[in-house]
């Protein structure tokens, strides 16, 4: 079931915004020590702010903005508090983030139209294969819209495709939750002990953590290495600790779906203010309808492109494009701006690359370096070139690139500490 709110007109949503904007504000003026101190600091009346227009007459909030000053962001007293999740900071330390009981009633109330955005509905089983342990939010959000929509849950954790195929074979899931990779993995051990997977009830499977539409919203080459193989439905979805909302994927498969009752969007410039229609800009939101710890016009790092056209799914709501990279780990290369995501669409062309990392560090003339390190089924000189080639044709520069192994890779991607693979490693001395 569609929320009301979702199918109605651009101005009626608008209108309901502006309304919860209003008294969040009011809510942090009183309860949030940051906010109340960073509006006494930049003057700002907020009582003058009554439209989303007016956010521009508000400060962003940045990551270390939250690092420095964590307590400061807590509107309620530690006895409220029901559960603790953190983030990467980007100073080092993790930022906590804590959830009142109401807050964790927003999150499963998230995550169940999020799902049922996706097409899973009460009397479906769902295989979760994330991690709901380590203060991760993402599988306690999971786990709580799941449950919300009498859904039944399988909960295996990540990795260990053999733990995997014995739940999927014993229980019948019909959806299942995953970093898209890990299906790669799936299949070949499915390949490899006689599995009918195309045969094993599957329907579809929520991915998070990683990327499967090009900005046309054509399948990139991981989403269709996988469907090429298992005849199943992908859905990509977008979400994040500090925002506590998703934006997930319907059947047509044009954009995540945006929640206007939880949060609001703005897609910003260099300079924090709003880029023209169709441009693409880093992803700031304001949360609605958190006790906690609410967030005010937060920068992301994430460089997206919203589209505002009706979906055919019946919802009038924007949709957030496919991540086109993070500021953060923006490269300038011979010239050329690259984002990793772009790099690993072009590696993920090649079948016999079985690895791989991409390292960015910063040279001697203080520019940005490339070392590509690479685990394949067979080394030659020849594929390399094949490789350097493709790379010229496709982002107009070709990066060093080195043979491996995976023995040394995988530890390195799949690090316990993690959340999702790692195959970006960033030491520039100074990023943007």
């Amino acid at each position: 079931m569609i929320p009301k709110i979702e199918t109605a007109s651009s101005a009626e949503i608008k209108a309901f915004q502006e309304r919860k904007l209003m008294e969040l504000l009011i809510s942090l003026k009183e309860n949030s020590p940051f906010y109340k101190a960073l509006f006494e600091k930049e003057n700002v009346d907020i009582s003058k702010i009554k439209t989303l227009e007016d956010l521009q007459l508000l400060p962003v909030t940045t990551k270390e903005d939250l690092q420095k000053n964590n307590d400061d962001f807590m509107c309620v007293p530690a006895n409220k508090i029901i559960d603790y999740a953190t983030t990467s900071g980007t100073l080092g330390d993790p930022v906590t983030f804590g959830l009142t009981d109401n807050d964790l009633d927003r999150l499963a109330y998230n995550e169940a139209i999020s799902f049922g955005c996706a097409g899973i509905k009460e009397g479906d089983v769902v295989q979760l294969m994330t991690t709901i342990d380590r203060r991760f939010m993402a599988g306690l959000a999971y786990f709580l819209g799941l449950r919300k929509m009498k859904v039944g849950v399988i909960r295996v954790g990540a990795g260990i495709p053999e733990l995997q195929w014995d739940s999927i074979l014993k229980y019948k899931p019909t959806y299942l939750i995953t970093v898209p990779s890990f299906l790669l993995k799936l299949i070949e051990y499915a390949e490899a002990h006689n599995i009918d997977y195309n045969n094993s009830g599957i329907k579809g499977a929520i991915c998070i953590g990683e990327s499967l539409r090009s900005q046309d919203f054509s399948m990139n080459i991981l989403a269709k290495k996988i469907t090429e193989k298992w005849n199943i439905k992908l859905f990509s979805t977008y979400a994040s600790t500090e925002m506590s909302t998703a934006f997930t994927e319907c059947e047509h498969s044009v954009g995540g779906h945006h929640h206007p009752e939880l949060i609001i969007v703005e897609v910003l410039d260099d300079n924090n203010k709003p880029v023209k229609n169709g441009e693409s800009g880093e992803l700031t939101f304001t949360t609605l309808g958190i006790e906690a710890m609410p967030l005010v016009r937060f920068k992301t790092g994430d460089i997206v492109q919203l589209h505002h056209e009706p979906c055919a799914c019946g919802r009038n709501t924007l949709r957030v494009g496919p991540v086109i990279g993070r500021k953060q780990q923006m490269i300038k290369y011979k010239g050329t701006t690259l984002y990793p995501p772009a790099m690993n669409d072009v590696l993920n062309d090649f079948p016999m690359i079985e690895s791989h990392i991409i390292e960015i560090s910063t040279n001697d003339l203080g520019t940005d370096e490339i070392l590509i390190k690479i685990a394949v089924k067979e080394q030659s000189d020849a594929f390399l070139q094949q490789l350097k080639d493709h790379f010229r044709a496709k982002l107009r520069v070709s990066p060093k690139i080195e043979f491996t192994t995976k023995e040394i890779l995988n530890p390195l991607i799949y690090n316990p500490m993690s959340r999702k693979p790692i195959h970006f490693f960033d030491t520039r001395k100074s990023t943007f």
